[in-house]
């Protein structure tokens, strides 16, 4: 039985550049695990396999990977850092104890950076902060550390003090024990020495030192105490303090270096064994009821337990479906039969492995504490629970965001429509994200993602890794309807034809919603003028009509809808005759409302260098777009705008263009707001036009 106190399950996650693969490259490089470093940009790093990651040199999906360090095991996942892609990041948090937040020591806290962090926030999951590339121009370590408190709201807690900055970054100071690693010019790793703290330094040293020793033993009274009449406390009891403060999320120790360099890394691996919790130290999952409310048990990870695991990310590979799995209490082995709560369908366990990046290592037995994947699961889809079939039980889901851009696609031959079929139903799988439908007018497939790069890479695994070859149609937002005014109407449906009838009487009131409430039911209805049975008929019948609002057909958002009277007959009244009332209301009424167009409205962060802000400020005001804030970097300003979605096509090309090739820029989705109405008209226009021209088509 493994000790589980020597498991640390981390993941490394970062904005776009930032280094995350190559730190992970120089960690699995320290640790054996690989004898030659690869280079993200030589399309050579080991966890960035799939063949778009390689010829863009960034991550896509996020790759598991074990390896050692002083008796201690990692189980370590690199994570994307394109905003399209943040499903993986929080995916992949969502079953972690710890992670590594880098930074660029010269692009500091950037737009990606934000996400993550209020990810890693929202699933509480201990951190450790490394800023990466002090070898770059305009790297800066305590300004990055300043943005951290001041954008993120953090509280960094600094380990170590650079020696040298840009070119001439040589090495770190290590504040508790008041050494120097120095790393020679031959970029090896393992070539540095520990000297004392260069002369120069020795000031900084120690009042940077103070400040770790002040915040550490805030952790512990009597230490504190003892602190407060003079008595520094020894090492090994700040270091406790540090960690009980890092598992508590009260800060987060800082480090810096250059991964790429292969300056710095040696102490991060230090500080993940020191620092970040192992899967006993963190707070066990709640376990949920059938509907998916807490019951106040959670999965204790134990491995006297019955087995608790969950799907995190679903693979497909050159062996077949690989599930993805975090064990977090019981034991599973090779040949056990295991429940999947929620299918209900229990499954053999064939053949489990162990991960590295996309090799794999074969075994028959995991633990709580274990991530792992089990090959050739059929029925399993992200966020699903597995566990034994005498204890069932649910672990907390993960929720993901809706799509807001979509494309249509269709193959160009007749023979590529089996073979796109089958490859969606993969990658649908893998990717909770991106969701496809099919237009039943004009019988097009739809593909539905997060942006216009995510859509990008779909295509081309369906063309590259399915062998499909596709007719691409211009990318559409994602528009939703909704309305202005509250108004109380009445319906009744009537229908007699021989026998027993229909009838159903409603008298409601519809109004707007709150943003963000999507569709609310109530019922206020007294005395009993509409049975309580007929209740949910009602209800439903609402619902299934917000799909297709009156304006150009797109679902509909943010209404809200009040049963308040109505009548029934004894014999003719039925749960269908009130669920087709409720039909009939929502299409009688809604036009009555007011209803509008909304459109999805995008946060979007751009860098530009100095000399090209106007540019861009006056290009963002063109596509609609409000500025929120500007924030002068070193090397260039940091715009930040909400920009509707419907404006922002292609903008990448027109960024290069106006920044000689310098500008980059991240967009996420933000809130929907209401249409111009002269965009609101041309949307409308559009969609007639298409109805039209499909029907015509038909016929």
């Amino acid at each position: 039985m493994t000790d589980l106190s020597h498991y640390r399950n981390i993941g490394i996650f970062a904005h776009v550049d930032a280094g995350k693969t190559t730190t992970t490259e120089r960690i699995l490089k320290l640790t054996g695990k690989i004898h030659k470093t690869g280079e993200v940009h030589d399309g050579a790093a080991t966890t960035d396999f799939m063949e778009q990651e390689q010829e863009r040199g960034i991550t896509i999906q996020s790759a598991a990977t074990t390896c050692f360090w002083k008796d201690h095991r990692f189980n370590i996942i690199d994570t994307p850092g394109h905003v399209d892609f943040t499903v993986e990041v929080y995916r992949s948090l969502k079953v972690l104890d710890g992670g590594v937040g880098v930074f660029c020591g010269s692009g500091g806290v950037e737009p990606q950076s934000e996400t993550n962090w209020r990810y890693a926030n929202d699933s509480e999951v201990a951190r450790i902060i490394f800023v990466n590339k002090l070898d770059r121009m305009g790297a800066d370590f305590l300004r990055v550390v300043g943005q951290v408190k001041k954008v993120l709201g953090a509280n960094p807690i600094v380990m170590v003090l650079p020696i040298g900055i840009e070119e001439d970054f040589r090495g770190v100071v290590d504040l508790l024990t008041r050494k120097a690693y120095i790393w020679d010019d031959s970029g090896q790793p393992e070539n540095f020495e520990v000297t004392d703290v260069p002369a120069d330094m020795v000031d900084q040293v120690e009042e940077y030192r103070e400040q770790l020793i002040e915040m550490a033993v805030e952790q512990d009274d009597d230490i504190m105490m003892a602190y407060m009449e003079g008595e520094e406390p020894a090492v090994e009891d700040i270091k406790r303090c540090i960690r009980k403060g890092t598992i508590a999320l009260d800060f987060f120790p800082t480090y810096c270096g250059s991964a790429f360099k292969n300056k710095g890394i040696q102490l991060i691996l230090d500080a993940v064994v020191d620092y970040l919790p192992c899967p006993t130290d963190v707070k066990p999952q709640p376990l949920m009821d059938e509907e998916g409310n807490e019951t106040g048990e959670v999965a204790t990870v134990s491995t006297e337990e019955p087995l608790k695991a969950l799907a995190f990310k679903i693979m497909e590979d050159r062996f077949g479906a690989l599930t993805f799995v975090r064990i977090y209490s019981g034991v599973l082995e090779k040949g056990d039969s295991i429940l999947n709560s929620f299918t209900g369908k229990t499954e053999r366990i064939g053949r489990m492995v162990e991960m590295h990046a996309d090799d794999r290592n074969e075994i028959s037995r995991a633990q709580a504490g274990d991530i792992i994947a089990i090959v050739g699961m059929k029925n399993v889809q992200t966020g699903h629970t597995l566990c034994n079939p005498k204890f069932p039980v649910t672990l907390e889901p993960m929720i993901f965001p809706e799509p807001v851009i979509s494309i249509a696609v269709k193959p160009k031959d007749k023979g590529g429509s089996e073979k796109m079929g089958i490859a969606i139903g993969k990658m649908i799988a893998e990717d909770p994200s991106f969701r496809v439908e099919t237009d039943e007018d004009s019988g097009e497939t739809i593909l539905k993602g997060m942006g216009e790069l995510h859509l990008d890479i779909k295509v081309d695994i369906l063309r590259r890794t399915y062998d499909v070859d596709l007719i691409v149609g211009a990318p559409q937002v994602a528009y939703r309807e909704t309305i202005t005014q509250a108004i109380e109407d009445t319906y009744t449906h009537k229908k007699q034809s021989g026998g027993s009838g229909q009838f159903g009487k409603i008298d409601y009131r519809i109004k707007p919603g709150e943003p963000g409430s999507g569709y609310v039911f109530a019922s206020t209805v007294v005395g009993g003028n509409v049975p309580k049975e007929f209740f949910p008929a009602i209800e439903k019948g609402f619902k299934g009509m917000m799909d297709e609002g009156p304006l150009a057909g797109f679902p509909v958002l943010d209404v809200e809808i009040e049963l308040y009277d109505g009548g029934f007959h004894a014999v003719d009244s039925s749960a269908v005759a009130f669920e087709i009332a409720a039909k009939g209301a929502f299409r009688q009424s809604m036009p009555k409302a007011g209803p509008q167009l909304i459109e999805p409205i995008m946060k979007v962060d751009v860098f530009t260098p100095d000399d090209h802000v106007g540019d861009v400020i006056g290009d963002l005001n063109r596509r609609r777009g409000m500025i929120k804030d500007q924030e002068k970097g070193v090397t260039g300003v940091r715009v930040k705008a909400d920009v509707p979605l419907a404006e922002m096509f292609g903008y990448i090309g027109s960024l290069r263009t106006m920044t000689s090739g310098r500008g980059q820029f991240s967009m996420e989705f933000s809130h929907y707001l209401p249409c111009p109405n002269s965009v609101s008209e041309t949307v409308i226009a559009e969609v007639k036009e298409r109805k039209e021209q499909e029907k015509k088509a038909k016929n």
